[in-house]
């Protein structure tokens, strides 16, 4: 957490470092290279301790490191003490990745992989119940569908990609809302981007899903906006009463009351957040419960129909099953991902 208002994220399972190399090629950077480094050091032996220093001096340590390294965007989430470890989770290009370094601050890991027996039994017991299916969603006549973002996440992006072709394809059959996580990762770019979207969604709701298609594709708003025949001023006007009315930039400008003093307070969509506990993008929350799925049309048309008391017809159709690529852009990944901003 981030002082205990950011949750990490709940979806990491073991080997997850492993996993999100397979998956998140486009990712692979300085500073996993130089972890994944290190970590073999550890292996062949680095691993004795010496004098016990503070969370806040390992992960000072840490950070000087990797930033020595050419990483100079990574930024400490939280740090914990784990057994003989500390645990310090970082955050690099919207990616968290949690790193283990020896109480003395000497070494560091990527992440702790069981190699005896039973440990590994049980690490793979836990990673398989971690994939069980999860709780049946509730059910209604029309099914309420919240998908929680931050507009540059790259993960919420690959989910809003996934979902679209759904709130398409079933219409005024749910009650669909893109809504926005209560901090911004990604700079005032990505707050003035939240706010647009929650405007536009508002205001000119037939207009939306034009605009969002076209924003996926390389995050190009004044573009967008013509595509999608915007109207400027009334847009304007929205963005400017959104502004005063959420403190949006008193948020911004007021960096004593950033998160961990990192992240900018984003509130128009703060008592939903509180509500459901939201903690990172994407969160998708469906009749009010928050809800696993992959992130492609066909894992998401099936969760989604699953809400409903009777399904309509076009529960029957058939999406497409590709995983979409994080980021911007329509291409397809060969793996899914289960990875968030936050």
């Amino acid at each position: 957490m981030v002082n205990g208002e950011i949750k990490e994220s709940a979806r990491t399972e073991n080997f997850d470092i492993i996993n999100k190399l397979r998956g998140n090629l486009w990712i692979v950077s300085t500073i996993v290279l130089v972890i994944v480094l290190v970590g073999v050091l550890i292996l062949r032996g680095g691993s004795s301790v010496g004098n016990v220093i503070s969370e806040d001096k390992a992960a000072e340590t840490l950070m000087s490191f990797i930033k020595s390294q050419g990483a100079e965007s990574a930024s400490v989430v939280s740090t914990e003490r784990d057994g003989n470890l500390y645990k310090i989770v970082v955050n690099y290009n919207g990616e968290n990745i949690p790193v283990y370094v020896t109480l003395d601050g000497k070494y560091l890991a990527s992440g702790l992989i069981p190699l005896t027996g039973n440990e590994v039994a049980e690490a793979q017991d836990n990673s398989n119940n971690a994939q069980e299916a999860p709780k049946e969603v509730p059910k209604s006549d029309k099914p309420k569908v919240e998908l929680f973002v931050m507009s540059l996440c790259p993960y919420g992006l690959q989910m809003e990609k996934g979902i679209l072709p759904v709130a398409v394809l079933l219409k005024n059959k749910i009650d669909f809302k893109i809504k926005f996580v209560y901090y911004a990762m990604h700079g005032k770019t990505e707050i003035d981007e939240n706010t647009r979207q929650y405007c536009i969604q508002k205001e000119q709701s037939d207009k939306f899903t034009s605009y969002l298609s076209c924003y996926l594709k390389e995050g190009k708003t004044d573009d967008c906006l013509k595509e999608a025949k915007i109207d400027s001023a009334k847009l304007a006007s929205c963005v400017n009463n959104a502004d005063k009315q959420f403190n949006i930039s008193a948020n911004y400008n007021d960096k004593n009351s950033w998160l961990s003093g990192r992240f900018p307070r984003y509130d128009v969509d703060l008592a939903d957040n509180k509500k459901y506990g939201v903690g990172g993008s994407p969160t998708l929350i469906i009749n009010g419960q928050e809800v696993q799925s992959g992130r492609d049309s066909a894992s998401l048309l099936k969760v989604i129909c699953s809400a409903f008391n009777n399904q309509p017809e076009e529960c029957k159709q058939t999406l497409s099953s590709n995983n979409p690529s994080p980021g911007f852009g329509y291409s397809t990944s060969g793996s899914a991902t289960t990875a968030s901003c936050g």
